[in-house]
């Protein structure tokens, strides 16, 4: 979830993790709005990856039909549209499905859905892939068939997580963190290289985005803030008023 990949919203972050919360209360000592309520609930987890699942996999019919409308990545698209011209969907079945099952397991774990390995790779590219390659075209031919196809598939994705982080982390009587920790160190900790890379590439590219990349680096170094983060959006500004010249 989306990489649950950004923008989501308090609710929808609380479900994902499938955490049991504490309860909160205000600074008067009543009630949280909402505590307790469905939106804040476990099982409303499932319910909105199957919303996500739907408006994307509808995304791949889209581009199924018409050629536009996919909501994955361009190079992973790429793949996809290979097999569309060769009718051989290996590659992009196997990177999509990979990409599902790796975020499906690490997601029960680290209590965070990643929406564009998961959904956007998986249900997006992988799933469609595969029933492609089976010889099953309807649900990616008829847009009143794509969206209960995806809410299903999205669903079911939830309900598995859900029944993954009950039965690991979640279990009575459990101390293990089953290398959960591990995976959001190794994650955070190679996250901080990212920057320094960044900064080396857009200066490859061109010595004004390179500039700007790292200006924006120290800018965020000087508010606390991760490098990797600066480094992007400086080298983005300064591209937009010193654009990169085609080959």
């Amino acid at each position: 979830m989306a990489h649950a990949e950004s923008g989501a919203s308090p609710s929808a972050a609380t479900a994902a993790s499938g955490t049991k919360r504490a309860p909160t209360t205000t600074s008067d000592g009543t009630k949280a709005p909402g505590e307790g309520s469905f939106w804040l609930s476990e099982w409303a987890f499932p319910l909105f990856v199957a919303t996500l699942a739907a408006g994307i996999f509808a995304g791949t019919h889209l581009y199924y039909v018409y050629r536009t409308g996919t909501f994955s990545d361009v190079a992973v698209t790429a793949l996809l549209k290979g097999g569309m011209e060769n009718g051989s969907y290996g590659a992009a079945a196997a990177f999509g499905a990979g990409f599902l099952f790796a975020r499906v397991i690490e997601g029960p774990m680290v209590g965070i859905l990643d929406i564009g390995g998961s959904l956007q790779t998986g249900v997006g590219i992988g799933i469609p892939a595969m029933l492609l390659a089976g010889g099953v075209t309807a649900p990616l031919e008829h847009f009143w068939l794509a969206l209960p196809t995806g809410a299903v598939i999205g669903f079911a994705i939830g309900c598995v997580i859900l029944l993954i982080r009950r039965a690991t982390v979640n279990s009575t009587g459990n101390t293990s963190t089953f290398g959960a920790d591990v995976m959001m160190g190794a994650g955070n900790s190679a996250g901080r290289y990212l920057g320094p890379l960044v900064i080396i590439a857009a200066a490859t590219a061109s010595i004004p985005v390179g500039l700007g990349s790292t200006l924006g680096a120290l800018l965020f170094y000087w508010w606390k803030k991760p490098l990797t983060g600066g480094a992007i959006l400086g080298a983005m500004l300064f591209g937009l008023f010193f654009p990169l010249t085609g080959k």
